[in-house]
């Protein structure tokens, strides 16, 4: 069992920045594979970032490539999300998630998720 506490959420003015945290534990955290998922007011779940292990390898999705950067600090048990240059397109409940199995990191079908933490942007 893998328990994921995210923070960091809230409301900004477009052009801001946040950044939002998602604490692992049950697992060593060098074990997990960690993505990071939204899902805006009447849409389909959307990937956004994945990182593995010890971050070796980094997938964005294309919309926020430049503006987003995953990260992740073993000591600490966390994984992270800098959003700059918000827009309010990026409006969205994001989610924290970890893959267990081998499959590809930008699929949907990861095994534990967080509770989900609110990003506003307005315009």
């Amino acid at each position: 069992q893998v328990q994921l506490v995210e923070s960091g959420g809230g409301l900004v003015q477009a052009g801001g920045s946040l950044r939002l945290s998602c604490a692992a534990s049950g697992r060593p955290f060098d074990t997990l594979r960690m993505g990071w998922f939204r899902q805006a007011p009447g849409k389909s779940r959307e990937f956004v970032a994945a990182i593995t292990y010890r971050g070796e390898t980094i997938n964005y999705t294309d919309s926020v490539k430049g503006r987003f950067t995953i990260s992740r600090d073993t000591a600490k048990n966390t994984a992270y999300l800098q959003m700059n240059r918000l827009n309010p397109e990026d409006t969205a409940v994001y989610y924290c998630a970890v893959k267990a199995g081998w499959g590809s990191l930008v699929s949907y079908d990861y095994d534990y998720w967080g509770q989900g933490t609110q990003v506003t942007v307005s315009s």
